[in-house]
């Protein structure tokens, strides 16, 4: 792009924020007010940068120790989920909890602990070390092995005959289906979940991204490094012939990137605030664009209560708008 002619930016649609990520930032924001900082989170509230910078400087603190929140604090649950352990470390040193799990994780968590009791293992699809997947891999102490690519099929033995799959909920869609289908070969009676549990805002960003990327010349993800559902789409893009890049925000792009090309294609993660891509908008205008321009695309309408203790969204009162 170059001012001299008409560059032209295409918004994804939906993009951005989805209603977990808009449930566990209110749940710390809402437990600030009410009790006063510090409230102690941990991990990562969100995968984002700057949702994590602006919650510490209204007085939120990060840990991934439990040992370093002091006794009688309160503490948030990431909306990632947390194993079983954390939980009983939790109650046992007496912390005010509140849990912001999204609740299409939690309804994995149930799922596992359900089929446990009947005597089913588990195959997890996901990303080693994502605090998601240690989360609900967490919900046993045995029986539920993690693949993370379809060779890994292959690696898994389990004890009985009983099995069923879970995924973790911020996947690639596609390498979710591809390994899921190399798990059905190699065990044909494995369970399935009646609704996959790869999430609808995953589902939906992704599918926008196979409108978006053939449409234009270049893709742009706002999304931090950490956030898995970020870079499947950076990848998704990039798997169907357009060159892709993910930036945290408007400083991280480069020039060279929009030389010659007249549209870019802007979607964001589900961590990703509206304000960072606006920022991101700002700047491609100074890099020539003209015309920016929303495609057509699903409209979410998804929200989730808020845990008991901090009120629910009432009639009078609309989610606080973050753009």
């Amino acid at each position: 792009m170059n001012s001299s002619h008409d560059g032209e930016v295409l918004l994804a649609e939906p993009r951005g924020f989805c209603a977990g990520v808009d449930r566990a930032i209110e749940i710390v924001e809402r437990a600030l007010r009410k009790f006063g900082a510090p409230i102690y989170v941990r991990h990562e509230i969100v995968h984002n940068t700057y949702v994590v910078g602006d919650l510490k400087a209204k007085g939120a603190i990060f840990i991934e120790d439990l040992a370093d929140v002091p006794p009688g604090a309160t503490l948030v649950f990431s909306a990632h989920g947390v194993s079983k352990a954390v939980r009983t470390e939790a109650a046992r040193r007496g912390f005010q909890v509140f849990d912001a799990t999204c609740p299409l994780v939690t309804k994995v968590h149930v799922e596992v602990a359900k089929l446990a009791k009947e005597g089913y293992e588990f195959i997890m699809i996901g990303h080693k070390g994502h605090p998601e997947v240690e989360g609900t891999m967490g919900q046993l102490t045995e029986g539920i092995y993690l693949v993370e690519e379809t060779a890994d099929v292959a690696g898994v033995s389990p004890r009985g005959d009983k099995l069923a799959v879970v995924t973790q909920t911020t996947l690639s869609v596609d390498d979710a289906a591809e390994i899921l289908a190399a798990v059905k070969q190699r065990f044909p009676a494995v369970r399935e979940p009646k609704q996959q549990d790869i999430c609808y805002a995953t589902q939906n960003r992704q599918d926008a991204v196979k409108v978006l990327a053939p449409a234009v010349d270049v893709v742009i993800v706002v999304g931090s490094p950490t956030s898995s559902n970020s870079n499947r789409l950076r990848e998704l893009a990039e798997r169907l012939g357009t060159e892709a890049h993910m930036v945290e925000g408007a400083a991280d792009l480069q020039p060279a990137w929009f030389a010659g090309r007249q549209r870019v294609g802007l979607t964001a993660g589900a961590s990703a605030p509206d304000v960072l891509v606006q920022a991101v908008i700002d700047r491609l205008r100074d890099f020539g664009a003209v015309t920016i321009r929303k495609m057509d695309g699903v409209v979410e309408d998804v929200h989730f209560p808020l845990p008991r203790g901090l009120g629910n969204r009432g009639m009078s009162e609309p989610p606080p708008s973050r753009s």
